[in-house]
């Protein structure tokens, strides 16, 4: 009959720190998605907005919306 041990060894310094850093890509990236939603859609205009049932004021939402999800 076999036994399986597991073993859970710390994480190291180099994988903690590649974590961080992986997890500050992706806040970057999320940023930069709202920041670019925000820029397009208030470059349009009131009437293009109203077209897309949009408001000038859902902007940022929207933009939250869509960099972070629901």
């Amino acid at each position: 009959m076999a036994f399986l041990t597991q073993t859970q060894s710390k994480p190291s310094l180099l994988n903690i720190l590649a974590d961080k850093i992986d997890g500050l890509k992706k806040s970057y990236a999320q940023y930069r998605v709202y920041t670019r939603t925000v820029a397009e859609l208030a470059e349009l205009s009131n009437r293009d907005l109203s077209d897309l049932g949009i408001g000038r004021g859902q902007i940022r939402a929207i933009a939250h919306e869509a960099a972070y999800g629901a």
